[in-house]
């Protein structure tokens, strides 16, 4: 089994950010090439991506995996806040921390990132080129247009008025106001509400960090997050992008014109049902097809048991 250690690295504006290292357990040697992973909205890196981490490291990879600033186990205030940019520029910092480590192949850096950090695995693989191979699973393509489809016409008024107080609270001095992430009650503000989205956010995760809260301007900033534009200048960076058939978080038809829209090299991998079947019942589908893609275009010179 690869060896799993807790790790830190400063982020931007010195935040200090926190997470797992994986290290292969085979015949071969060090420096191995690496990967490095980010959870999706709202979520810590307890929500699922051990497995696709474990399976990673098995093939012969250094792994990475941290917590977003403000959530889980890494630093930042305030807490349970969204800034999909700052988590873009601190996940450069980790592939900077990944370049200082001796038994790392800076040449050979991979990202993987799911939901909402699939959509930054797009803009940090078309804006930095230390990135050798990019994955990206389920990934939000436009926060506008996610937003449209899931707001229901009669609630916009009301939903971006409480949007427009949350601003003027917050430019007035007070504090963000906050919603739950996942919620069943229609009557309780919630980012999500489907039944998916309530069992994967609540699923058991033993002694993490994580809490049923988000800041409500992390809503207003992903609204205006756009990063299926990016996909079109990921190349010549080799792309795989994983889509579930059946995605109505991230939208199945947004993520299938991203992909039409980015140039070769790349590899597009349909898995059946929805945003959340890659970390379930899709996992055997999307797991080995991410091994494949990094052992393809990182060539690690070992591979050890693949999942």
């Amino acid at each position: 089994m690869p060896s799993k250690q807790s790790i830190a690295f400063t982020g931007e504006s010195g935040v200090v950010l926190r997470g797992w290292l994986y290290t292969p357990d085979g015949p071969g040697t060090a420096p191995w090439p690496a990967i490095s992973m980010c959870h999706g909205f709202a979520a810590v890196k307890e929500h699922g991506l051990a497995p696709f981490a474990e399976a990673f490291a098995r093939a012969g990879f250094v792994v990475l995996v941290h917590d977003h600033r403000n959530f889980g186990a890494s630093d930042g205030e305030p807490r349970q806040d969204i800034d999909p940019w700052a988590q873009v520029a601190d996940w450069r910092r980790a592939l900077s921390y990944l370049e200082t480590r001796a038994d790392v192949d800076r040449t050979r850096i991979g990202i993987w990132g799911t939901s909402f950090s699939g959509g930054h695995a797009l803009v940090l693989a078309a804006t930095d080129r230390r990135v050798r191979c990019v994955v990206s699973q389920v990934p939000t393509i436009s926060g506008f247009e996610q937003s449209r489809r899931r707001v229901s016409p009669d609630a916009v008024p009301v939903f971006l008025e409480t949007l427009a107080d949350d601003l003027r609270d917050q430019h007035s001095g007070h504090a963000p106001r906050y919603q739950a992430v996942v919620h069943a009650d229609p009557a309780q503000p919630a980012a999500y509400r489907s039944p998916d989205a309530l069992a994967f956010y609540r699923q058991d995760l033993a002694d993490a960090a994580w809490e049923n809260t988000v800041t409500l301007r992390s809503t207003f900033a992903a609204r205006m997050y756009e990063p299926g534009i990016w996909a079109a200048r990921v190349s010549p960076t080799p792309l795989l992008m994983v889509v579930a058939t059946d995605d109505h978080l991230t939208m199945t038809d947004l993520e299938l014109k991203a992909y039409e829209d980015a140039l070769q090299p790349k590899r597009l991998v349909l898995v059946p049902g929805g945003h959340f079947a890659p970390y379930g019942t899709a996992f055997d589908r999307a797991c080995p097809a991410a091994v494949d893609w990094f052992v393809e275009h990182l060539s690690p010179p070992v591979i050890a048991g693949r999942s």
